[in-house]
């Protein structure tokens, strides 16, 4: 299904399982993924909840735009989503680049918001997150998604997963380089995180019950930046997951999900 955005763009999205449920879950993705991204977490919720999926802008069958969006449009077209469906209220759910997004709306839309999970994610860049970023941007701008990719995931994913991948990183990387995003709207994507200023002082305008989700081993996003979102958000929990990486919608999924469910159930 498709809404349209506030500029007028089509902004994809998906009705997932139980329709009929009174408590909504909203999934937003990281960087390059797509709604496909949350099939391996969608069965511990699609009986209890009524679930969205959607692509942001410049993600996966949503429009491309001319120019950049930054957090508060991408947040202000999940609200599009939420009044198209006619949701007055849902649990939004954001991974990485997603977790910013959902930052975003908790802050600007508070009234749509019933929990906040924020997994993988930071509200503030180092020096450290900077090199990272800088080395992305470049091997996407000579090399290509294909080079970026190379680059990315040892960042990503944990040294567990490339021993005992849920999909194979070669699997992964064909995966992915079959999408129809270009380089020009990964860059886009990416130049909404560079041109962020830090969130944290905003972060304590937030009300909503928050659950932080963060792996012990994500190499790029270290703990300690989500221990200052937990830090930030009064009302919220931490929860740091042994030995995982940074992309917890892969890895020690069923582990994950238990910690959602029990925040949700409380």
């Amino acid at each position: 299904m498709f809404c349209k955005t506030s500029d007028n763009l089509n902004l994809y999205y998906e009705i997932q399982g139980n329709t009929e449920a009174s408590e909504t879950l909203v999934f937003l993705n990281g960087l390059t993924q797509t709604t496909l991204s949350w099939f391996f977490m969608l069965p511990f919720f699609k009986e209890k909840y009524k679930i969205i999926l959607l692509d942001q802008i410049f993600q996966g069958q949503s429009d491309k735009a001319e120019e950049w969006r930054n957090f508060d449009k991408h947040a202000h077209d999940v609200k599009c989503v939420l009044e198209n469906e006619k949701i007055s209220k849902a649990n939004i759910i954001g991974l990485s680049y997603g977790s910013l997004v959902a930052q975003h709306f908790a802050l600007n839309h508070p009234g749509f918001v019933n929990k906040l999970i924020l997994v993988s994610t930071f509200a503030h860049k180092t020096p450290y997150y900077e090199a990272i970023e800088l080395s992305w941007q470049r091997a996407l701008e000579f090399g290509g998604y294909n080079l970026m990719l190379d680059i990315m995931l040892p960042s990503v994913l944990s040294e567990g997963y490339f021993s005992n991948p849920i999909i194979p990183i070669q699997l992964m990387k064909e995966a992915r380089l079959e999408r129809t995003q270009t380089k020009q709207d990964i860059l886009n994507l990416m130049r909404a995180t560079k041109e962020r200023k830090d969130y944290r002082k905003d972060l304590e305008k937030i009300t909503a019950p928050t659950l932080v989700v963060q792996g012990e081993k994500d190499l790029l996003l270290p703990v300690h930046l989500a221990q200052e979102v937990h830090k930030h958000i009064k009302n919220s929990k931490l929860i740091v997951v042994a030995n995982a990486g940074h992309t917890l919608n892969l890895e020690h999924v069923p582990e994950v999900c238990g910690y959602i469910k029990e925040f949700l159930g409380n």
